[in-house]
C-alpha cells in the first residue's frame, strides 16, 4: 500500500527461537527447519550465533550448520556475531553467510539489571565504548549511522521507563554523532523483556520522526511475552510512512525465549505466519506461501516436542478460494480436529452432523 513504510522480514527462528532450547535439537533438524522455511518463500533468515557455547551450548553447532547450508538463489543467510572473535569466527563463513554492511551504530541499554544478566557488562561500559564506535565511523568514512534502545518500554527487574528517559537516552547518543559529518538515519528498539504496547509504541515513533526526520530505517525486535508484539507491529507500520523502511524481526510459531530475562521459553516473538496473515490482509505482498510457513511452523513444533504459539499454524490461513471449507464438514471440537485446513478430512472422520448437509449452500464467491 502506498501510505505504508517498506517492510522487511528478517526470520529469527534458528538463532533466538532455538537459543532457548535443548542442546539435543540435532544439526540436520535445524537444516530440515532451514529448508521448510526457504520452501515458504521466507528470503531473510539468522541461521545462529556465534558466541561462546558455554553460556549458549545450543549454538555450539554453528560451524558445522554453516559448512552445510546449501544456499538456494535470493535468500540472505545471516547470523549473529557480539565480539570480535565471534566475527572472526563468521567471515570464515562467507559465503553462504552474508556480512550486510550495516551503518555503524550506538546502541544503549535501560536496565542496568538485565545488561549485566545478558553481557556481563553495565551501562556504563556500554556508554564508555561509544566514542571509539563513532571515532571508527568517522575514520572509515561512513556517512550514515544509527542510534538505539534495549528494554525502552520497561524491564522485569527496573519497571517501566518514561518517554523521558526513552529520549534523553536516544539523544545523548545523537549528541556524539552531531559533532561529525555522519547522519543519524536508523533507529533499533529492542525489547527482549515485552514490554511493549502498541499506542506507546506508536507515540514514540512519531516523536522520533519529529526529532530526528533524517531517521527513516527502522528496526524492531520486539518480545512477546504479554501477547502484544503483534499489536505492537502493526502500530508500527501504521505510524510510519512511505519514506520509511521498517525492518520486523519474526519466529516462525512465535518461539524463542531468554534465560536471562525472567520468562525463560515464554519469552517468544510474533509469530511469522501470524505476520504474514496481517500483511497480506493490509496489502503489503510478502511473496510468502502461507501454507509452505504453516507446514514450517509444525516442522519446528515437531523438532521441539509441543505445540506453538501461533494462530495461523493452528487455525490455519484464512481460506481463499478452493480452500473454503466444505459446508459439509462435520463439528470440530479439538485442536487435531483443526488441523483439516492441512491434514484433510481424516481429522475429522466419524464426528457428528447435527444438521442436514443437503440444506448448507456454500457461499463460495
Amino acid at each position: 500500500m502506498g501510505t505504508l513504510p517498506r517492510i522487511v522480514l528478517t526470520e529469527e527462528a534458528l538463532r533466538e527461537g532455538m537459543q532457548i532450547e535443548s542442546v539435543t535439537i540435532t544439526v540436520d533438524q535445524k537444516l530440515a527447519l532451514l529448508d521448510a522455511l526457504v520452501d515458504s518463500g521466507i528470503r531473510r533468515i539468522v541461521v545462529g550465533s556465534f558466541v561462546s557455547p558455554k553460556w549458549t551450548p545450543q549454538m555450539g553447532q554453528i560451524d558445522e550448520l554453516v559448512r552445510r547450508i546449501r544456499p538456494r538463489p535470493g535468500v540472505t543467510y545471516l547470523a549473529l556475531a557480539l565480539n570480535e572473535k565471534g566475527r572472526e569466527r563468521m567471515r570464515a563463513h562467507v559465503p553462504p553467510l552474508t556480512l550486510e554492511r550495516g551503518v555503524p551504530e550506538t546502541h544503549g541499554h535501560m536496565c542496568p539489571v538485565f545488561i549485566k544478566r545478558n553481557t556481563n557488562r553495565t551501562i556504563q561500559e556500554q556508554i564508555a565504548a561509544w566514542p571509539g564506535i563513532v571515532e571508527r565511523a568517522v575514520a572509515s568514512g561512513a556517512r550514515e549511522c544509527g542510534i538505539g534502545l534495549s528494554a525502552p518500554w520497561g524491564s522485569n527487574w527496573s519497571g517501566p521507563f518514561t518517554v523521558d528517559q526513552r529520549m534523553a537516552a536516544l539523544e545523548e547518543q545523537w549528541g556524539l554523532w552531531r559533532a561529525t559529518d555522519v547522519a543519524v538515519t536508523q533507529l533499533t528498539l529492542a525489547d527482549p523483556m515485552g514490554w511493549n504496547v502498541p499506542h506507546v509504541v506508536a507515540a514514540d515513533l512519531d516523536r522520533i520522526k519529529a526529532r530526528w526526520p533524517s531517521i527513516t530505517r527502522f528496526r524492531l525486535h520486539l518480545h512477546d511475552q504479554r501477547g502484544l508484539a503483534l499489536t505492537s507491529i502493526y502500530a508500527a507500520i501504521t505510524t510510519l510512512g512511505p519514506e520509511d523502511e521498517l525492518e520486523i524481526d519474526s519466529t516462525v510459531g512465535g518461539i524463542g525465549g531468554c534465560p536471562y530475562c525472567g520468562n525463560g521459553r515464554v519469552a517468544g516473538m510474533a509469530p511469522t505466519e501470524d505476520l504474514v496473515q496481517m500483511l497480506e490482509e493490509m496489502g503489503v505482498a510478502t511473496g510468502i506461501d502461507l501454507y509452505k510457513l504453516v507446514d514450517a511452523a509444525w516442522t519446528a513444533s515437531e523438532i521441539l516436542g509441543r505445540p506453538l504459539n501461533g494462530h495461523v499454524s493452528n487455525a490455519g490461513p484464512l481460506p481463499y478460494g478452493d480452500r473454503l471449507y466444505p459446508a459439509s464438514m462435520p463439528l470440530i471440537e479439538t485442536a487435531g480436529e483443526a488441523q483439516h485446513f492441512r491434514l484433510g478430512p481424516t481429522v475429522y472422520a466419524g464426528r457428528p452432523r447435527p444438521w442436514d448437509a443437503g440444506d448448507l449452500t456454500p457461499a463460495r464467491r
